[in-house]
């Protein structure tokens, strides 16, 4: 699935020191039919900073997004929205790791047989309590002077 920026260039300064000011306003991913219907709420939400006061706003759909021109009492402030797909980020998150599957029940496998009780090997170490599923009651660890 691609991933699109939605991207506004924006005029700003005044009179000599006026230019275009890039940034990018959000990511979609999906289609670019859905990137542009993203873009075109942000139409409807986007304050630009110049001018000041506004005596006229029209928004013109363009091939890649829209192009807001707002003129003020002495100039006109154009705003360009585009939709462009991501190919190359260098500060993008790492990508999230696939989640391992867990084995149900029914994928385990069965637990090893005990060997018949005539053949039974008499343990080499001192009688340990056990719970009923076999693990130690106390851990060997436990008491251990050897370890930090």
């Amino acid at each position: 699935m691609a991933t699109w920026g939605l991207i506004v260039e924006m005029t700003v300064g005044t009179g000599e020191r006026k230019h275009i000011e890039a940034s990018v306003l959000a990511h979609v991913e999906g289609s670019r039919e859905e990137a542009l219907a993203e873009l075109g709420e942000w139409i409807g939400r986007y304050t630009p900073e110049h001018p000041r006061s506004p005596k006229r706003s029209r928004a013109f759909r363009t091939a890649d997004g829209f192009l807001l021109v707002v003129d003020g009492a002495w100039q006109s402030f154009s705003s360009r929205f585009t939709v462009a797909e991501l190919v190359k980020d260098s500060a993008a998150p790492p990508p999230e790791p696939r989640p391992t599957p867990v084995p149900t029940p029914e994928d385990a496998a069965p637990p090893p047989a005990a060997p018949p009780e005539d053949t039974a090997v008499a343990p080499s170490g001192p009688a340990v309590d056990r719970y009923a599923d076999g693990v130690p009651v106390k851990p060997a660890w436990l008491g251990r002077t050897d370890l930090p």
